[in-house]
């Protein structure tokens, strides 16, 4: 059985949404995002629809990472 994360069933504060929206806009996969903030994949994507904040990649490599 899969391990509950740490914020499960928790009420979303508003510096959890400042966080998902700084780590949506870094290009962060949602996966990554969803441990950093101890929250289920499918809880970050339904609060960024919610909030209106998109996860789709951009056309950026992840981490701000760029070939030299």
């Amino acid at each position: 059985m899969a391990k509950t994360p740490k914020n499960h069933g928790k009420e979303w504060t508003d510096k959890d949404v400042k966080q998902l929206d700084q780590l949506a806009d870094g290009n962060t996969p949602t996966r990554v995002i969803a441990l950093k903030l101890g929250r289920t994949e499918d809880s970050v994507r339904s609060k960024a629809s919610q909030e209106d904040i998109s996860l789709k990649p951009t056309n950026q490599s992840p981490y701000n990472r760029r070939k030299k």
